[in-house]
């Protein structure tokens, strides 16, 4: 086997794994409070990759200004982007919160417009977001009848505020580089969020005993850890590696269908062919914006200078 399909395999384990990992979330709030699911979760993963790097590949303990940088990454990528998205599923469809999280590239165009004044916009750019906004709209339109109510619409807030608390990560990220190793740096990033998760969850009463988590919670967890964070994380990273840009890339177009579909299967959640449409113009949108960016860097390198 050439290294080419090992990285396609790799690449359909991210797909698919990504995408399994919504609906695993959504099946243990069934037991235990999302905050402190999500605490375990990035302690025990976090505590596995800064180990790794610590003891077997003797990296040294982080700087001051490094620790800075991951405290800040620490709080939107993981404390927000990923603790809230995991509270969303307390109150939204499984499929609706994965699709609001495929949203971050359109979210990050306008940050870098409104604030940084960096990203020209064409034609293609503001279709994109038409229709990357209007997807969104037809899925949610289809599921406000069904699970309407001020929970459905304060899932709805977290998923959003999670998905732009990515957004600016991504953003602070380019702006903002630090000479470290990106996985001990993420391992790092986990053990933050976990504390600040741990106190968050504590002083608002949402966990319960250690003894009263259930059998197919702690399974839920160790699947999140070790398929969702380990497992998946290294075969993005081989895919990377492996595979154009572009097409490693795919993952995040395939993440929200793939849990939508097994979501309608396992979970028995609502499925029409209004709601598939809808993620399909939305991932379309999506993909306009992330061509259209990369079209212009392109034309920018490829012009001469006067």
């Amino acid at each position: 086997m050439t290294p080419r399909s090992k990285g396609y395999i790799a690449l359909t384990t991210t797909s698919f794994v990504w995408g399994t990992t919504w609906v695993v979330s959504k099946i243990g709030l069934h037991d235990m409070p999302a905050l402190q699911m999500a605490y375990i979760r990035q302690l025990i993963a976090g505590l596995c990759f800064v180990s790794f790097f610590m003891l077997v590949k003797k990296i040294a303990w982080p700087t001051k200004k490094q620790f800075a940088w991951l405290f800040m990454l620490a709080i939107l990528m993981f404390v927000f982007a990923n603790g809230l998205s995991t509270w969303s599923l307390a109150y939204i469809p499984t499929g609706l919160g994965a699709l609001i999280g495929a949203l971050y590239p359109l979210s990050v165009v306008i940050i870098e417009r409104l604030f940084f004044h960096s990203q020209k916009m064409t034609t293609l750019t503001y279709l994109g977001l038409f229709l990357g906004i209007g997807g969104v709209g037809i899925v949610f339109y289809e599921n406000a009848f069904d699970h309407g109510g001020t929970s459905f619409f304060f899932g709805i807030m977290l998923a959003l505020v999670a998905m732009l608390a990515w957004s600016l990560g991504t953003v602070f990220i380019a702006r903002n580089k630090a000479n470290i190793n990106p996985y001990y740096g993420t391992g790092w990033q986990m053990l933050i969020s976990s504390a600040i998760l741990l106190i968050w969850s504590e002083t608002s009463g949402q966990t319960i005993p250690y003894a009263d988590i259930t059998a197919s919670a702690w399974l839920v967890i160790i699947y999140l850890v070790i398929f969702g964070s380990i497992i998946s994380f290294v075969a993005f990273i081989y895919s990377m590696k492996r595979l154009p840009a572009a097409v490693a890339s795919l993952y995040a177009y395939f993440n929200p269908l793939v849990a939508m579909v097994i979501a309608s299967v396992v979970l028995k959640e609502k499925l029409t062919i209004h709601i598939l449409w809808g993620a399909l113009v939305t991932l379309g949108g999506v993909f306009l914006v992330n061509y259209s960016i990369k079209k212009n860097k392109s034309q920018t390198i490829a012009e001469p200078e006067i």
